[in-house]
Parts: C-alpha cells; sequence; structure tokens
C-alpha cells in the first residue's frame, strides 16, 4: 500500500523544502506570507508553486540519476 500521507520522508528535508517553496513563490512574483499562513493564496497561485517545485525536484533526480549512469 502507498504511503498518501504528507509526511515527510526525509525530516531533515523539511528546512530545503520551505526555502524552495519560496524561491519559487518570490521568482513567480506572488507573495506568501511569513507567518506561514496563506488562506488568501489563489489556488490557481499555489497550483503554480507546487508545479514549479515538482518541476525542479524531477529535475534535480534526473541529474543525479544522469551520475549514476556514467
Amino acid at each position: 500500500m502507498a504511503n498518501r500521507s504528507n509526511t515527510l520522508v526525509v525530516q531533515q528535508a523539511k528546512a530545503a523544502l520551505d526555502q524552495l517553496k519560496y524561491e519559487v513563490a518570490q521568482e513567480l512574483g506572488i507573495q506568501l506570507q511569513p507567518n506561514g499562513y496563506n488562506g488568501n493564496l489563489a489556488t490557481r497561485d499555489a497550483g503554480s508553486i507546487g508545479g514549479n517545485i515538482t518541476r525542479r525536484l524531477v529535475q534535480m533526480a534526473e541529474q543525479q540519476l544522469q551520475g549514476y549512469m556514467r
């Protein structure tokens, strides 16, 4: 059975993922609240941030795999 929760497998990754979220949001021109509450964020903006994060994580994984394939 697949793990379908949002719990992190590597707890130390939380800080890196949060940093990535703020970097992506800044690049897209989306203002996130420093206190962590973003209830007023449009669904479209949240999706853009999440999609770009996923794209970057896939690129990172592909680059690591290229290193193993050599």
